[in-house]
């Protein structure tokens, strides 16, 4: 049985619902011997899927990237999302989906003949910020981003994500805020926002960070809430500097980021640009 999944949670695989104690890929499937294929999240809210269409544009994206041939089309994909997030027990979840290159003869290329992928999915329940930890904020440390120049594809080789989040760990924090050449990259597992002089700023969307389906979100929301927005590149000093700083992703939604490398980040408490992109964040949550 897997740590924290009863055996009797329902997961989808290469066609097929069954317990996840029941689920077995092959030894020589590509993405247990490479890390060669690619996941995706989506979060539920009462059994309603939050911006699926973005995380979709961006399966497909990783999916091209890695030139991987669809196994479903989009009506397929939202179908299984819309499966897996009924067959979850609880009312907020986390959707997963995983797609490899598929089973072959161990070898780094790409195999000759065509091959099956293999297709992963499983829905995991979450609990979505609550307003005591959103008040407490958050806390990280800075490092040097070590990881590889493609962190725009939605990877399952995420190693260096892992060593990222060990790091935050044992020092004692939720997060990182990476820095690569002193320019602000993103977390191990989410982006990072900067405010400053009341405009929200992120760093530009390229192959340096992956861009999660909230990035689109904010810079909406900041354009409904009179927010300025600018995408560019963001020093170190910048980000120390920061009147507010925001984390974003699929399990930790928005949330504000006091503490870094130990100091207050502002007045340590939450700012005015995250109180207002966080009210538009709920309402989109509570319009589905």
């Amino acid at each position: 049985m897997i740590a924290g999944m009863p055996g009797d949670s329902q997961v989808y695989l290469n066609g097929e619902f069954m317990r996840v104690d029941e689920a077995k890929i092959s030894v020589l499937d590509r993405g247990f011997i490479f890390g060669d294929g690619i996941y995706d999240v989506v979060p539920v809210y009462q059994g309603k899927p939050f911006r699926v269409d973005g995380h979709l544009d961006r399966l497909q994206r990783s999916l091209a990237a890695l030139r991987i041939a669809p196994p479903m089309d989009r009506a397929g994909w939202a179908d299984l999302v819309r499966e897996l997030a009924a067959r979850c027990p609880e009312p907020y979840c986390i959707v997963y989906l995983q797609v490899t290159r598929g089973v072959a003869r161990r070898d780094h290329g790409f195999p000759a003949a065509s091959i099956a992928p293999t297709v992963f999915g499983m829905a995991t329940p979450f609990t979505p910020p609550t307003p005591e930890s959103l008040a407490r904020g958050m806390t990280a440390i800075t490092i040097a981003d070590e990881r590889w120049l493609h962190c725009e594809i939605k990877s399952i080789s995420l190693l260096g994500n892992v060593l990222a989040k060990q790091q935050a760990l044992e020092a004692g924090v939720d997060e990182v805020v990476q820095f690569r050449d002193g320019w602000l990259t993103e977390g191990s597992s989410s982006n990072i926002w900067v405010v400053s002089g009341g405009t929200l700023l992120a760093p530009p969307r390229d192959n340096l960070i992956l861009e999660g389906i909230r990035y689109g979100l904010l810079a909406e929301l900041a354009q409904e809430a009179g927010v300025p927005f600018e995408a560019r590149r963001l020093s170190r000093q910048e980000v120390l500097a920061a009147d507010e700083l925001l984390v974003t992703s699929a399990a930790r939604e928005v949330q504000p980021l006091l503490m870094l490398d130990g100091k207050p980040v502002g007045d340590g408490k939450p700012g005015p640009v995250f109180a207002r992109l966080r009210a538009g964040y709920d309402a989109r949550i509570a319009a589905l």
